[in-house]
């Protein structure tokens, strides 16, 4: 009778052990720097830089915990439980996605690289401590990352391959200067065919902006508060990523 149980428990353990690396070494391939002396993040994959992203970071340096961390859960609409407001309304700052860190000995439930409702403050210093993107952006990475995936938080002047070597990982070395993806935001000043799509938009909508003309001037920026105002947005004027996911739907 002991030696059965003894049997049952080393193939327990021994496949505990093979799942736990199994994990590890899917996310292997992979791993995150984001360096607060430029607010940017760095997703590499198979030891390739793949894209580039602003984010915001701390309002004052030692709010975002810099060290190597690891992706502990990823969740989709996490609540703002502060606040008691749900996931997927639109006044959740914390956007469309959680990607956990286990950062200063918290599990996923503090830290995080996560979307926002604020799409202004992102390449800012304005955070309690998470690491915020524009949620289109989350959704990508948030698709890609898998849980144990390394992420490097610094503050540096090198280039992210340096650093990353300085990490212990494998690089192919990236020529030029990386291109940093932008949620593109249409405000004020902007123009182009891309204000010009925005205002036929607003204008079917029932939201006046006083002509289709390509450029985002007061009148159209009053069109875009009011349809904010109307669908419980952050009313900045801006379109950012929140706010073309609701004309989108519309």
């Amino acid at each position: 009778m002991i030696k059965k149980w003894f049997i049952i428990f080393v193939s327990a353990f021994v496949l505990f052990f093979s799942i736990g690396v199994t994990s590890s070494s899917a996310a292997g391939s992979q791993f995150i720097i984001i360096n607060k002396a430029n607010n940017q993040l760095a997703y590499y994959e198979n030891s390739q830089l793949k894209r580039v992203f602003k984010v915001a970071t701390g309002r004052s340096p030692s709010l975002t915990p810099e060290g190597k961390f690891k992706i502990v859960n990823k969740i989709v609409n996490r609540p703002y439980y502060k606040k008691r407001i749900p996931g997927g309304d639109p006044r959740n700052p914390l956007g469309n996605r959680w990607l956990g860190l286990n950062a200063r000995g918290t599990w996923g439930t503090t830290y995080a690289i996560h979307g926002n409702n604020n799409p202004s403050s992102i390449g800012k210093y304005v955070s309690s401590g998470c690491v915020r993107m524009y949620d289109d952006e989350i959704e990508w990475l948030f698709n890609r990352v898998k849980i144990n995936t390394p992420v490097i938080i610094i503050t540096s002047r090198k280039s992210f391959d340096s650093i990353a070597a300085a990490n212990g990982f494998k690089v192919t070395p990236h020529h030029g200067t990386p291109t940093v993806t932008n949620g593109e935001i249409l405000k004020k000043g902007s123009r182009g065919n891309a204000v010009r799509e925005l205002q036929r938009k607003l204008t079917s909508l029932g939201y006046n902006t006083k002509g289709v003309d390509g450029i985002f001037g007061s009148n159209t920026e009053q069109a875009v508060r009011q349809f904010q105002r109307d669908h419980r947005l952050t009313v900045d004027g801006i379109v950012g990523p929140a706010t073309k996911k609701a004309l989108k739907s519309k």
